[in-house]
């Protein structure tokens, strides 16, 4: 197989040559692996635009391993895109890609991010969620990073899973050497919510940010109309299925399906067609937040953009957590129904019951998620703490 690196790919890498002007830009790079739905290239897109809005100098380039391309993440002049080899995670934990061998990916995958090291010079480098990437294809590159006087960041979400299989996690090669080869790891959440420290062993101690998510407050919101989404949408099957239930069970709500782009849509469409004149599906990749502003009920899963977009509108969703194979999901979601800010149901819930949740006050209380603790603006919290990072670098 005739190998074509990121940077001579047609159509893989968006990124243009640098002109004059950009020479002297603080550039940003931003990798995520996207083995499973949009969270994590989501997060990094996010934060990119505040570092631009933060530092009218600074350019940001985005690598990320997603197989499809949202609305959302689209270049610009001052942000780039540039597309790996695709490493899709399967059911039982396992990573594929379409097109060639596991360990012929991973060996592109490694390549094209030393390369873009190399090229680029960033004085930022930020990983979501694994260390080394998804089996150790960011270690070269990292390390070039660093050799290059690059600030190293890595960033974590909220809930990662249970505690015993984190710290299992921690512990294993993936982990190894982390203190060190970072300057700092970034939690997308707080504190109260989730201590990385004290439930995970993490080996240094975070900066807590809040939630990165781009807000929604309601606004033109069309009554009875209930929003059901999956996030990627790779493992909505059963939230579908729930939606198109309550929907044929109470004929006064109105049903739009948000299936995100993994879905399965001829599934889709079918559980809409069993409630045809009452259901529309959406085929936007965009966010669904402005979707969940206009809904008066949302019924979800329990992801991270998801559960926040919803959260931002002030609603209070209906959440349906997957719990195989990371139970992240599902402890995100309880957490949230024990601060009194969501409702879960399971898989194979009855509708009745899932009906009366629908009737009871889906807006929550004013101050509801100030009281709790939870705040949306972990965008720019990320993006001033990469920035101080940098600083700092520079005047040692």
């Amino acid at each position: 197989m005739t190998r074509v690196t990121l940077l001579e790919r047609k159509g893989a890498s968006e990124n243009r040559p640098m002109s004059g002007a950009h020479l002297m830009a603080t550039r940003y790079l931003f990798y995520s692996h996207d083995g499973f739905g949009l969270g994590h290239v989501r997060r990094n897109t996010l934060i990119g635009r505040a570092v631009l809005n933060l530092d009218p100098a600074a350019r940001v380039s985005l690598v990320t391993g997603l197989a499809v391309r949202p609305e959302w993440m689209r270049r610009t002049a001052r942000m780039s895109v540039h597309h790996v080899a695709p490493l899709l995670k399967a059911k039982d934990g396992s990573y594929r890609n379409t097109d060639a061998p596991f360990e012929v990916a991973l060996r592109e995958r490694e390549t094209d991010f030393a390369e873009l090291v190399e090229t680029e010079r960033p004085a930022v480098v930020v990983v979501d969620r694994h260390p080394y990437g998804t089996a150790g294809e960011l270690r070269r590159g990292l390390e070039l990073a660093k050799k290059q006087g690059a600030v190293l960041v890595l960033g974590l979400r909220d809930v990662l899973d249970e505690p015993q299989v984190v710290a299992e996690e921690m512990g294993g090669l993936g982990w190894r050497d982390v203190a060190d080869i970072y300057d700092d790891i970034v939690v997308y959440g707080r504190q109260h919510f989730v201590d990385h420290e004290a439930e995970y062993g993490l080996v240094k101690r975070p900066t807590y940010t809040g939630w990165v998510v781009e807000r929604e407050p309601s606004q033109n919101v069309r009554r009875n109309l209930l929003v059901i989404a999956a996030g990627g949408g790779g493992d909505g099957a059963a939230v579908f299925e729930l939606g198109a239930r309550l929907l044929a069970d109470s004929p006064e709500l109105h049903g739009l399906f948000a299936p995100g782009p993994y879905a399965d849509m001829a599934a889709v469409r079918e559980a809409s067609d069993r409630v045809a004149g009452r259901s529309n599906v959406t085929t936007n990749s965009a966010a669904c937040g402005p979707l969940f502003a206009r809904a008066e009920a949302i019924l979800c899963m329990a992801g991270y953009n998801s559960t926040l977009e919803a959260l931002s509108t002030g609603q209070r969703p209906i959440l349906m957590p997957r719990r195989t194979p990371r139970r992240e999901q599902a402890i995100r979601a309880s957490r949230l129904a024990a601060l009194g800010l969501a409702d879960v149901v399971d898989e194979g819930a009855d509708v009745a019951e899932v009906a009366w949740l629908l009737r009871r006050p889906r807006q929550l209380p004013p101050n509801a998620l100030e009281s709790a603790g939870i705040d949306f603006d972990g965008a720019a919290h990320t993006a001033l703490r990469l920035r101080e990072l940098t600083l700092a670098r520079s005047t040692r």
